[in-house]
């Protein structure tokens, strides 16, 4: 098995090892896995298991992470290992983020990669960035931060699509090596995350908070999902969250649709994530957009000033840009965002 020491490791008597990466803390004697199947207790030395091991490498519109103000009209080369620290019923991408758990062996079979091939490849491809996706790539720690200082010296960012289930102290690190972040906040009750996906509310919250204050570009993703958190009063609790971190912070609501554990409910309609989309401008958030459904409103960039459309799209192509030097081009008013100078039709 391929494997390498991995950060945020105390070790402790009798060769057993503390991971503080996540909030499990998962405490491991010689030869447990932690509750991710991404990290191991390899003789008292924490190793992980997916360093480098891509399963997913492929060039992608920015907008697809979906990160709408960073660099808009850009292409990102994505890659993905397999593994995640939540169980969601519900993932739209379980064949990655799931497969550990659903394998009978940790071999994740997926090709060596070193930093240096995926900086090569960005650059190759012209990306103006590497997205970290798929999957979750809090568990590709490690090899993040090998990536990262050699994707600075070739003028490559580095981006994050997240589910925030990260400690403080790697959280901060994490700040000081990616440009920008959409995270995944999947609920508002402290209760869905502990029971339904195994993971910590405060986790997410507190990731989004400082990562935004750390001068990160952030963005954030609710998958509104029938009967599990897409009524009014959650989803204004969301909203005024993240309302209260930064209006400037998009919020992109997304259509669920049956898939994984949960086929039991239908997808999400029209109705409702128009709905949530009023309420997260009601709340103040000058960006939010609806997701996995064709709505031209929902999908374009509104100045916060004039409301005149600023940047338009039909899926992830840009298709009319009003922006001038991170500004609307009709009443002079600035866009929120990183690289709006430079975003340009596909």
């Amino acid at each position: 098995m391929y494997a390498m020491p991995a950060a945020f490791a105390t070790e402790l008597e009798g060769k057993r090892v503390r991971c503080g990466l996540c909030p499990p803390l998962c405490l491991l004697a010689p030869g447990d896995m932690g509750t991710c199947r991404t990290r191991r207790n390899e003789d008292g030395k924490l190793m992980t298991l997916i360093y480098g091991r891509l399963l997913a490498n492929a060039v992608d519109p920015i907008e697809k992470k979906p990160l709408f103000h960073f660099y808009p009209g850009s292409r990102s080369l994505s890659v993905a290992t397999a593994g995640c620290n939540l169980v969601c019923p519900f993932c739209q991408n379980y064949g990655l983020s799931q497969r550990l758990r659903c394998a009978d062996t940790v071999d994740v079979r997926g090709r060596v990669t070193a930093p240096a091939e995926v900086v090569e490849a960005a650059t190759q491809s012209g990306a103006k960035s590497i997205s970290f996706t798929y999957s979750e790539p809090i568990l590709q720690f490690e090899f993040v931060r090998d990536v990262a200082p050699l994707a600075q010296e070739a003028g490559v960012e580095l981006a994050f699509v997240s589910n925030g289930q990260i400690q403080k102290d790697p959280c901060k690190e994490l700040a000081g090596l990616v440009s920008a972040a959409n995270i995944d906040l999947k609920a508002f009750l402290s209760e869905s995350y502990k029971d339904v996906l195994g993971g910590s509310l405060k986790s997410t919250l507190r990731t989004i908070e400082l990562l935004a204050s750390s001068g990160v570009w952030v963005e954030v993703t609710t998958l509104v999902i029938p009967r599990f958190n897409d009524s009014e009063q959650e989803l204004r609790k969301i909203a005024a969250f993240i309302a209260g971190v930064s209006k400037d912070i998009p919020w992109h609501v997304s259509r669920f649709h049956p898939d994984y554990e949960w086929t039991d409910r239908g997808p999400t309609s029209w109705e409702t994530l128009q709905k949530a989309r009023e309420i997260g401008l009601a709340e103040g958030l000058k960006y939010v957009y609806t997701g996995n459904m064709l709505d031209a409103d929902g999908e374009s960039t509104f100045c916060p000033s004039c409301k005149e459309v600023v940047l338009s799209r039909r899926g992830f192509n840009l298709e009319r840009v009003a922006v001038v030097d991170g500004c609307c081009a009709h009443c002079k008013a600035p866009i929120a965002g990183v690289g709006m100078e430079t975003c340009q039709k596909k």
